[in-house]
């Protein structure tokens, strides 16, 4: 980070880590246990390709990733012209679940297509509420996203996941990173 930088505001984007996905299982008994949200099975990954060749060049390499496993993954595109790729598992199969959106994620990232990624999510539900559990890659991070009707979440329940799984994930500290992923799949 140069001088400019510093002068401003500018901070040195935090590198993915997409091996934090591998703590999820643990969060998820954590999360279970301790306020009663069991996974759903339901996974995705969310990116936004550009325009041009580079967009075919990964609409192809989406294409490979739904090839494989005969159907194991499905495509989506939403509203806002964000591209999912969702993994439906049963619920007792986080760590499957898990390997498979970070196959997924390695493959984007090793075809040169990081920077398009923007999040991954787990689904998790109390019977009566959904829950996701998102990981965003420009900030390394996880935040927790409760929808509570069309275009409102619940922020107190939020904060007390976090609470509750804080030490398992690499929680977002930056409240206003928390976007909102209303109509997700799986949510």
């Amino acid at each position: 980070m140069g001088l400019l930088d510093i002068i401003l505001g500018r901070s040195k984007a935090v590198p993915p880590n997409l091996d934090q996905l591998f703590s999820l299982p643990s969060a998820a008994i954590t999360l279970e246990t301790a306020a009663g949200y069991r996974p759903t099975g339901s996974g995705s990954v969310c990116f936004k390709a550009a325009e041009g060749g580079g967009f075919s060049t990964l609409r192809e390499e989406v294409d490979k990733l739904l090839a494989l496993d005969n159907g194991k993954f499905t495509s989506t595109t939403d509203s806002y012209g964000f591209t999912w790729v969702v993994r439906e598992t049963t619920p007792d199969d986080v760590e499957g679940l898990v390997t498979d959106l970070h196959g997924v994620n390695s493959s984007l990232v090793d075809a040169g297509f990081g920077s398009a990624l923007l999040c991954t999510l787990v689904a998790f539900t109390n019977g009566a509420r959904s829950l996701g559990l998102v990981y965003l890659y420009k900030r390394g991070s996880w935040y927790p996203f409760v929808p509570a009707g069309p275009d409102r979440r619940d922020n107190a329940t939020e904060l007390q996941i976090k609470s509750i799984v804080g030490t398992d994930l690499n929680f977002e500290p930056d409240l206003s990173r928390w976007f909102p992923i209303y109509g997700a799949p799986g949510l």
